[in-house]
């Protein structure tokens, strides 16, 4: 892309904060009378020319004014990602919000996603904290009948993991409540891979029960995110791109099923570092489905611990203004969460 001029920036800015608000092609005149410019409309005109030539720009009708490209969009998004900037009264009342949230990771789950929707005007997704390592917390063995045993394995951080074992031969209560104490003074606070390097205890019980909970620990550090969370769909519905068409029925039923959204996120975000934003404008050419929307995304949480993700979702024309840094705001406090309510653990 050539360099602009400061002229060309200047009026490239103003046409995507135009067409953001009124989804309509913004001509030389509009610009000329509205914003008072110094420039005459033919001049107005002959950059716009400039800037649809570069890319930034296109005309949807000959006898229409410019609307922005994925390219224009992008320059914007560039321009906004350190200027934007929440009102202080906006954030005083977020932040109030989540403080008077009952703490638990639902709750804020849900607050989070509905903040984000009602901010942004736009879809909002929010996935449960998961350990990037699972860590054992302590196991439960309770004698259901015969040879069954139901294991209960509590995580680091709440999660807790149910699974019926068949032993070789039926254990006394008793006997299943010592081989748990032996393992929750064995393994307490250690990760996956700690308990994989550990060498095995002598008990006989203990080394099977051991076995099996292993595999549990992985699954869950090797696993999708957690519980995916959204709102806000009935604000893109609102937004004249999602009419009635094919198109926009592909995108509402993308936004609908939660395994397309946990894809999405977790290819997005595969090597972003907790803190880090990336804004995606129309699908990036990895997801069809999204070719006429954006999404500013963002992982939260504590690095080595347990991480999530969220964002909004929404047409390219969204408000980046508000859409950035309200998605970045919420993920600091998502992030204190996750160090309040797991780290201490």
């Amino acid at each position: 892309m050539n360099e602009l001029t400061q002229r060309q920036q200047a009026l490239l800015l103003l046409i995507i904060r135009d067409y953001i608000d009124a989804a309509q092609p913004v001509g030389s005149k509009w610009l000329t009378e509205h914003y008072r410019l110094d420039y005459s409309s033919a001049t107005i005109r002959n950059e716009m020319a400039a800037l649809t030539e570069m890319g930034y720009l296109r005309q949807p009708h000959t006898s229409a004014g410019r609307v922005p490209t994925e390219e224009g969009y992008r320059y914007f998004v560039s321009q906004m990602m350190s200027q934007a900037e929440l009102p202080v009264a906006v954030r005083h009342t977020i932040s109030h919000q989540f403080l008077q949230a009952r703490p638990g990771i639902d709750q804020w789950m849900q607050l989070a996603a509905s903040v984000l929707a009602h901010q942004s005007q736009g879809v909002s997704v929010v996935t449960a904290p998961r350990p990037e390592n699972a860590r054992f917390q302590h196991v439960e063995l309770i004698s259901t009948q015969g040879r069954q045993v139901l294991m209960v394995l509590v995580l680091v951080g709440g999660e807790v993991l149910q699974q019926i074992l068949t032993l070789a031969e039926a254990v006394s209560q008793q006997r299943l409540s010592q081989a748990a104490a032996g393992l929750n003074g064995l393994l307490a606070g250690l990760a996956t891979n700690d308990i994989a390097a550990l060498t095995t205890p002598p008990d006989a019980l203990e080394q099977d029960i051991l076995t099996l909970i292993l595999p549990e620990m992985r699954r869950v550090s090797e696993g999708v995110p957690g519980g995916i969370y959204t709102d806000g769909l009935n604000y893109v519905l609102s937004e004249p791109e999602f009419n009635e068409s094919d198109e926009a029925r592909r995108t509402l039923r993308f936004f609908v099923e939660p395994s397309s959204m946990q894809d999405m996120i977790r290819h997005a975000l595969t090597n972003s570092d907790v803190g880090g934003l990336q804004v995606l404008i129309g699908g990036e050419g990895g997801w069809e489905e999204l070719r006429q929307c954006s999404m500013v995304l963002a992982r939260y949480g504590v690095p080595g611990l347990a991480t999530g993700s969220l964002g909004v979702v929404g047409p390219m024309r969204m408000s980046y203004t508000k859409a950035i840094p309200t998605v970045r705001y919420v993920a600091g406090l998502l992030s204190n969460f996750v160090n309040d309510q797991i780290a201490s653990e």
